[in-house]
């Protein structure tokens, strides 16, 4: 596979499948672009040309020490683009890509983007406020980032039980899709797995959302406990001029996996519109 050399020498690993309009998939956090691979296939064979890429630090890119505030992965996501030689893009973020998107559609102006999508996005502000409620407490993070330190793997297992919504009643995925996803995390280092995460959490995206001039198309569980849909795509919705939100209902936040029929016929849908 290619790899893209970014602005500050980063190399970012980067899957290229099929050929037509280009999509371009943005993993979430902790993962890589493997957890794209089931809509990536799907997009090639439906003629459209699926690029998908590790962020810096995941995966088999470039684990380097710094670069992990929205700019730099904005910026790298335009080294992604201009990769691709597109005219045309369209942006598929998930959980943290979303703000990825946003980012480059506010600093890059939209360049060579016809459509966006965002998929369980963590937009538009994650911390609670005084101006912002819905968001979650600063301790609740601080919280997550000890757990990380002290044990990561412990740490993983828990999280990917409420990331694909494993409880008692429910198995949505099998058991050995938990432990594949938190073998692929464990790739990351941890200054970016760290960095990633407190980038998430406390970057505020709501000035940002009149970037969207083009098509947007939100996809959000309504029982996702990672990402709840109230105090994210809910309001992202309505920040966004002219975007669809499809909610499905009941479901988790790592629609990828558990939903992934359905979100790959949305996705084709959308981009055939």
């Amino acid at each position: 596979m290619p790899k893209i050399i970014t602005a500050d020498h980063t190399e970012l690993y980067v899957k290229d499948w099929g050929a037509g309009q280009p999509v371009i998939l943005i993993h979430g956090w902790p993962l890589s672009s493997d957890s794209w691979d089931d809509q990536a296939l799907a997009l090639a064979q439906a003629g459209y040309r699926a690029i998908a890429y590790d962020r810096r630090g995941f995966g088999r890119s470039t684990q380097t020490w710094n670069g992990f505030d929205y700019d730099t992965l904005a910026d790298d996501l335009a080294a992604v683009i201009a990769y691709s030689g597109a005219k045309d893009a369209v942006l598929v973020g998930f959980s943290m890509g979303g703000g990825e998107v946003a980012r480059y559609m506010s600093r890059h102006n939209g360049k060579s983007v016809a459509k966006a999508v965002l998929v369980s996005a963590s937009l538009p502000y994650r911390l609670k406020t005084s101006d912002n409620p819905l968001g979650a407490e600063q301790a609740a993070f601080d919280k997550t980032a000890q757990a990380i330190n002290d044990d990561r793997p412990k740490f993983l297992a828990g999280f990917f039980e409420k990331f694909f919504g494993v409880t008692t009643d429910a198995q949505p995925v099998s058991q050995e899709l938990l432990e594949w996803a938190r073998s692929v995390s464990m790739q990351a280092s941890l200054k970016a797995t760290l960095g990633c995460a407190k980038s998430f959490t406390t970057t505020d995206f709501r000035g940002e959302l009149a970037a969207f001039k083009v098509p947007t198309l939100i996809i959000h569980g309504t029982n996702d406990q990672i990402v709840p849909i109230d105090a994210s795509s809910r309001l992202t919705a309505k920040g966004i001029a002219h975007a669809t939100l499809l909610e499905y209902k009941d479901a988790p936040h790592g629609l990828f996996a558990t939903h992934k029929a359905r979100l790959t016929t949305d996705l084709l849908d959308f981009l055939r519109q």
